[in-house]
């Protein structure tokens, strides 16, 4: 049998995807159920249980086919990248509703009603999508969610021009482990949903990244460019110019802006030097 990343593949040892039958072993094979995010980032996670590892999230309106539904969990994977774990199966719908729209702005509220006054459902996170079923005035009624501002949002294809800029938004943003929303997310997390906003599809852990976003250059510190990626074994941050480092990091805890040389002098003691950079602009 040929080796799969078992992050990306729909296998486990009682069970696997029918779509692998020949290709994994498994005593079971089962067709998937396609689901919908219908939380404002649903944790998908190692095991069905709210204190196993966060692997990652996905976000309001993410695709997800569902192998199992057991005890208040689903075990799946995720459409946009394909990373396979446990999502808890409230968080989750069967009505799919298909996006129409994107959240354009770092975060917005969707309301009970077309008011501002009116109490708040859900806090979305920028590159989360939704349906738009109506419009009133300023507002917008989107499937599953509530009513939204209008502004902050944009039609699925009109993407931002500047995935670097998208980025930046997220300065401040608390550093969270297997994150990648505005209340907190990791260092590839930060890149995979500010790529997504301009509509860039990138996969979702370091090494993957460093595999395959962008082209591989062989530069000097002094050479950088805004939009290079600077990757260490398990890291990765994004160029704003050619001095400037931006990254979500646990130093910080933080996303933070800092000096690169500083950086590379830091992570080198602790996680070794740098071991690639890519162009991706």
């Amino acid at each position: 049998m040929t080796a799969f990343d078992k992050r990306l593949t729909p296998a486990r040892g009682d069970i696997a995807a029918a779509h692998l039958k020949g290709e994994v072993e498994a005593p079971r094979y089962v067709d998937g159920e396609a689901r919908q995010v219908i939380a404002a980032a649903a944790a998908v996670r190692r095991a069905p249980s709210d204190e196993a590892m966060l692997e990652t999230q996905a976000l309001f309106g993410d695709g997800f086919t569902a192998y199992e539904d057991k005890d208040g969990w689903c075990w799946g994977q995720m459409a946009s990248d394909g990373y396979v774990g446990f999502v808890r199966s409230a968080d989750l719908t069967s009505d799919i509703a298909a996006p129409t729209h994107e959240i354009a702005v770092l975060r917005s509220y969707a309301f009970t009603g077309p008011d501002l006054k009116s109490p708040p459902r859900l806090s979305l996170s920028l590159s989360s999508r939704l349906s738009v079923l109506e419009t009133d005035g300023k507002w917008a009624r989107a499937a599953h969610a509530g009513w939204v501002y209008a502004a902050h949002l944009r039609p699925l294809g009109a993407h931002a021009g500047d995935w670097v800029a998208e980025a930046e938004r997220f300065v401040g943003a608390p550093y969270l482990w297997g994150g990648k929303d505005s209340f907190g997310l990791d260092c590839s997390g930060l890149m995979q949903t500010a790529m997504a906003s301009a509509g860039v599809a990138a996969p979702r852990d370091t090494d993957m990244q460093e595999a395959s976003v962008g082209r591989a250059i062989t530069v000097d510190l002094g050479a950088l460019k805004r939009g290079d990626l600077v990757f260490w074994k398990g890291h990765v941050g994004v160029m704003l110019d050619g001095e400037r480092l931006l990254h979500a990091n646990a130093h910080h805890m933080m996303t933070a802006i800092e000096p690169v040389r500083e950086a590379v002098a830091r992570i080198e003691a602790v996680a070794g030097p740098v071991t690639s950079i890519r162009r991706t602009l």
